[in-house]
């Protein structure tokens, strides 16, 4: 049965209260660049900064800046990076590759994930939690390019979204932090 156009209205006001998210970003979980299981909920009480990386892009530099970031703030502040192969082909590398080229070019010691999907049928769920107003309460957004950034605040709540021209160190995002 079809529900008339303002009882799905209504529905959906239900499932979004005082703009919190409809499911937790807590409940989720991933696997590190070294293949263990991380769960979200080891880092409540932080503001955790999501980006989908890569090895062989423009922004790539970013991963500097992120590591600064990562340092300055990481008392009260966790990054994740995704590496990601969907935009231009910059993330090929294997888990192994990846972890040595951050590690050596960059001194990366922020938290990195396996290689997923952040877009498309395949995506994973913590990038479905992050661009679906339907799961965070806030929000949609579509992810365009290598490091964009997404930033949740300590409750577990979207903050915003960065694109990737927007750099980590940049006014925009230490002012939220």
């Amino acid at each position: 049965m079809k529900l008339p156009k303002k009882a799905k209205l209504k529905e959906e006001v239900l499932k979004v209260k005082d703009g919190n998210p409809v499911k937790s970003i807590y409940d989720l979980s991933f696997k590190t660049i070294d293949g263990a299981e991380k769960s979200l909920s080891q880092f409540k009480d932080k503001k955790i900064l999501f980006v989908n990386v890569a090895s062989k892009c423009g922004f790539t530099k970013q991963y500097e800046d992120l590591e600064q970031l990562y340092q300055n703030y990481k008392d009260n502040l966790v990054i994740i990076g995704f590496p990601c192969n969907q935009f231009g082909n910059q993330e090929s590398g294997t888990s192994e590759e990846i972890k040595q080229f951050c590690s050596l070019n960059f001194g990366v010691s922020f938290v990195l994930s396996e290689k997923i999907k952040v877009k498309g049928s395949d995506q994973h769920p913590i990038y479905s939690w992050l661009t679906k107003e339907s799961e965070n309460g806030k929000k949609d957004s579509k992810v365009k390019w290598n490091f964009q950034k997404y930033l949740v605040n300590e409750k577990g709540s979207l903050v915003d979204y960065f694109y990737s021209t927007t750099n980590p160190q940049s006014d925009s995002i230490i002012k939220l932090l």
